[in-house]
């Protein structure tokens, strides 16, 4: 770890770049977290923003890039934390634990005035995926970007013509006072931003609204992002259907709906012809708490055709007769889930109980309260059993190589906010069963890494195997909520961990920096 040292100063690279990006930044890049004022709804308030921008810089590479991403630390408000951490949302990092970024779990946070570099390698991956700090509520106030891989051999190529930085497509909610100086757990966001720009209700009516352009003919891939903190969304395109071909860098056979309901840290990628009379149409994006209309413009944006008339659509509110279901994503590959096919069919079953107290939550009968020494760094120390490793109750030891299923009952009264999307760092599973139904499909469940667990009644199951040592963060992605404890490690094939995954010498040094730094923690 260093002071502020740029990445240009550390490696020089000479890397084939097939698919060149405009404005996107990697794989080799600086990443600058700092502070600014910024407004992106109307109303001007202190953000976190990254390379000087909200939501930050893309960042793009190819199938088996090695992403060398050096990130500087140049935070200086303390109400939004001036330590961070960045988490590479949907990479496995396999041999490379010690980059995934939760703080506490996987590293030490990087402190102010320095940098480190997350080396990684996108072995077997493509699709889309994003970042964010992993860092208490951090990034509610702006550390969060989206992050793409693009795939050569593509199985789905052939269905669309345009894929590249315009067609990304992020959604957030927005808050107008700093997360920790908050309530614990908002009601609703101020505001729905769209690419970063959106209107809040009762606020600035002139606010500038983000604008997509198409050409009429053409077709596109977006690859829709959900980097919010708390709200699900119900994503609209008025007048047009689109196909889904991609789930959480899944690739799945293709699924044409007109709306998708989104959860914090899942991506969708979709194919929309722009098929229809040149004109301007709402894109919509409705949470499920706050301001859930579109008056005057709110959780929207805007698809323009090409030399359509730069004016707002109509009032217009969201209609949907082919919703997306998830039970109806059906991926290209390794299509059976691991294990037998009954309910337990599997070498090691976990039953997630949830409870809460008003201000924490719990996993089966413990709030996950972060170590001061990061698991990876306790396992590398010596700690092997769950018995030995911290926090005490929230770390679970998984046999190497084995099937795992893993099942999160809902009840009326257990885990207030729901539903609440969980993910599993280092995997992608199998949703065996999904929130509102009660049927269990082994044959070809949809994969991904981000999944809701539904509300009272349903038992949502998945199941992974194995195959990746090191500990991995499973949590809900509502951040308010991890932050009050609702989480758990998985720590996979403990005893080969520390042999498995190699860190660099600046990710030993992030402890002792650290802790000089900020004695009495954040």
């Amino acid at each position: 770890m260093g002071k502020l040292y740029s990445l240009t100063a550390l490696v020089a690279l000479c890397l084939s770049w097939a698919h060149s990006v405009s404005g996107a930044i990697g794989p080799v890049a600086d990443l600058t977290i700092s502070n600014a004022d910024i407004s992106p709804d109307g109303f001007t308030r202190a953000a976190v923003v990254m390379n000087d921008v909200f939501p930050g810089p893309l960042i793009t590479g190819n199938k088996g890039d090695n992403f060398q991403i050096n990130v500087i630390d140049s935070l200086t408000n303390d109400t939004m934390l001036t330590a961070t951490t960045i988490h590479w949302h949907g990479f496995f990092q396999a041999g490379t634990n010690w980059a995934d970024g939760p703080a506490f779990v996987n590293q030490c946070p990087i402190s102010a005035g320095n940098s480190f570099l997350y080396d990684f390698t996108a072995v077997g991956q493509a699709g889309t995926f994003w970042y964010h700090s992993h860092l208490s509520t951090q990034y509610c106030d702006g550390l969060r970007g989206a992050m793409v891989v693009y795939d050569s051999d593509d199985p789905h190529a052939d269905l669309y013509d345009v894929d590249d930085d315009t067609t990304v497509i992020t959604l957030s909610d927005w808050y107008h006072t700093a997360a920790r100086l908050g309530p614990q757990f908002p009601t609703g966001a101020d505001s729905i931003l769209i690419n970063g720009l959106g209107r809040a209700a009762g606020g600035d009516a002139d606010a500038e609204l983000a604008v997509i352009t198409v050409t009429q003919g053409k077709r596109y891939r977006f690859r829709l992002v959900s980097v919010s903190c708390d709200p699900n969304f119900t994503f609209y395109i008025q007048g047009h259907n689109f196909t889904v071909i991609e789930v959480d860098a899944v690739n799945v056979e293709p699924l044409t709906v007109d709306s998708i309901q989104i959860f914090a840290g899942q991506r969708y990628s979709f194919v929309l012809t722009a098929d229809q009379d040149i004109d301007n149409y709402w894109i919509q994006a409705i949470p499920n708490t706050g301001t859930v209309t579109t008056d005057g413009g709110v959780n929207s944006a805007i698809l323009r055709y090409d030399t359509a008339e730069e004016v707002e659509p109509d009032a217009a509110d969201p209609t949907s007769s082919i919703p997306l279901a998830e039970t109806d994503l059906v991926p290209l590959e390794n299509l059976a889930a691991p294990g037998d096919a009954t309910v337990g069919g599997v070498d090691y079953a976990l039953n997630l109980d949830f409870d809460f107290n008003g201000t924490a939550f719990f996993i089966n009968d413990e709030t996950f309260v972060p170590p001061s020494v990061p698991v990876l760094l306790q396992i590398m120390s010596g700690a092997q059993t769950a018995a030995d490793l911290l926090p005490n109750g929230s770390v679970y030891t998984l046999p190497s190589n084995s099937t795992v299923e893993l099942s999160f009952p809902i009840t009326a009264t257990n885990a207030p906010g729901t539903p609440h999307p969980f993910h599993l760092h280092g995997h992608t599973f199998y949703v065996v069963r999904s929130a509102g139904s009660s049927d269990y499909n082994y044959v070809n469940p949809p994969q991904r890494d981000t999944v809701s667990t539904g509300t009272a009644g349903d038992n949502v199951t998945i199941r992974f195997t194995t195959n990746n040592p090191g500990p991995w963060f499973l949590h809900c992605h509502i951040d308010f909520h991890l932050d009050a404890g609702f989480a758990i490690v998985l720590s996979e094939d403990t005893a080969d961990a520390a042999t498995v995954n190699t860190p660099s010498s600046a990710w030993e040094d992030l402890c002792p920096t650290y802790n000089a730094a900020y004695p009495d923690g954040l």
